[in-house]
């Protein structure tokens, strides 16, 4: 087994739709290990679907036993905000008297440049990683500094070393941890867990026998674009 500890810093603004409130659109504090694994190149995924539904499920699963990938912690975060307008794509209008106003506008909370997080990417091969990756709605720029850990592996409680995604740890690891809610999979941070782990320094560790476990999608809505 191949540790590598994948730290991303940003160089562009980044985006991705944690909550929506009404005409505001917040990023949250940690990136998502599916977004990870495609970003870093393991997973690929057409630009147009017929459906517009992501298939995780045939993209991920696949990996494994071969690679995984963490969600990434944030180490070092700001935000800004960013005003956009909706454009309409209406080919006919007729003219009447508005009734009220809707504004046509947007605001968007997005993880500012320099902002730093860190992941763990599994492999039972050795990798040679991305040195930039593109992260979220924007495609946003970001820089990958990588570096590989020695295995440890141990089996007794321990301190998570990284945010982790519950749908894919085995039975019974997790015992204390603080939910993350985030589409499409919620995380877990702080979570202390038992059983067999790979040790990180600072006595925390990884779970051994993480994989890619999707939950079901909802129905399709229309043929589109894939949203990223």
């Amino acid at each position: 087994m191949h540790i590598y500890e994948c730290r991303l810093t940003l160089h562009e603004p980044l985006f991705h739709a944690t909550r929506e409130t009404g005409r505001l659109y917040e990023t949250g504090r940690y990136l998502h290990n599916y977004a990870l694994t495609y970003a870093l190149g393991f997973a690929q995924s057409p630009w147009f679907h017929q459906e517009q539904v992501p298939h995780y499920q045939t993209d991920l699963e696949p990996l494994n036993g071969q690679i995984y990938v963490t969600p990434a912690e944030p180490l070092a975060v700001t935000f800004q905000l960013a005003t956009f307008k909706y454009g309409e794509e209406v080919l006919h209008v007729e003219m009447h008297q508005a009734t009220r106003n809707t504004p046509s506008f947007g605001r968007a909370k997005e993880l500012a440049p320099e902002s730093m997080f860190r992941c763990f990417v599994l492999s039972s091969t050795e990798l040679h990683l991305p040195r930039w990756v593109r992260l979220g709605k924007w495609h946003s720029k970001a820089r990958v500094t990588v570096a590989e850990l020695p295995v440890q592996q141990r089996s007794q409680g321990y301190r998570a070393a990284c945010p982790l995604n519950a749908l894919d740890l085995p039975p019974g690891v997790l015992q204390v941890c603080d939910i993350v809610s985030m589409p499409p999979a919620s995380l877990v941070a702080n979570a202390h867990c038992t059983g067999d782990h790979y040790a990180v320094a600072g006595g925390q560790g990884i779970p051994v026998g993480l994989r890619y476990n999707i939950p079901l999608t909802t129905p399709p809505k229309r043929a589109g674009k894939r949203k990223t």
